[in-house]
């Protein structure tokens, strides 16, 4: 890799939230591109429709029979109206359960326009976000691969891949052929960590300790 004065210069017409996943891998140069995918359209609208609204129905339902009967005492002269300067901002800053529902519905479809995963030959990219946000987790760097398959993603045959590794935990939401995804995962990294440990050239032809048995 050559590294010169004009390494950080930025070409005039680069935009990094308009990248493609083939652009960032194509970038360093001697990276392959194993896999690219998405969520499923449908299931990651319907989480996001469905994810808080029993609690954010229940806390609007609330809150306006609060307001209903405010608007009573207001009508029949039973309260002064320098209390409603108080009493809308408060009802403002409560509904926040409700808002943050809202915004999750309205900006899905936004979300997973900008949602896109990749596994190279070197790492796990994820681009995700409202304002795009691309992370990369380096094979070595992971510590476990595991699935999570819930009831919906069952029923649309998808599933969630959640990475722990040493920079935080990741999630790879609502992918088709999760199992098969996992399990790959799962292969590279083992032999990504095997390789780091146990080079090829300090490994033995024949080792014992595989047919180890255990007796009483």
């Amino acid at each position: 890799m050559n590294l010169d004065k004009n390494y950080f210069s930025k070409p005039k017409d680069y935009d990094g939230s308009t990248r493609s996943i083939e652009d960032i891998v194509n970038e360093g140069g001697n990276e392959q591109l194993l896999w690219k995918g998405k969520p499923n359209k449908k299931i990651y609208i319907i989480e996001r429709v469905f994810k808080m609204m029993p609690l954010a129905l229940f806390w609007l339902i609330c809150d306006c029979a609060f307001l209903v009967v405010i608007g009573f005492q207001y009508a029949n002269g039973n309260m002064p109206m320098f209390t409603l300067a108080f009493i809308i901002p408060f009802f403002c800053v409560h509904l926040t359960p409700v808002w943050v529902w809202i915004y999750n519905v309205v900006t899905a479809s936004i979300k997973l326009k900008n949602t896109e995963y990749a596994f190279t030959d070197k790492r796990i990219i994820i681009k995700t976000g409202l304002i795009v946000d691309v992370a990369s987790i380096y094979y070595a760097d992971i510590n476990a691969v595991k699935l999570n398959v819930g009831y919906l993603d069952r029923k649309f045959k998808v599933g969630d891949i959640h990475i722990v590794a040493t920079n935080g935990r990741h999630v790879l939401e609502d992918l088709e052929d999760p199992y098969f995804l996992t399990e790959k995962l799962q292969t590279i990294v083992l032999d990504i960590k095997t390789d780091i440990q146990f080079p090829n050239n300090l490994r033995p032809k024949e080792n014992e300790g595989y047919n180890t048995e255990y007796k009483n």
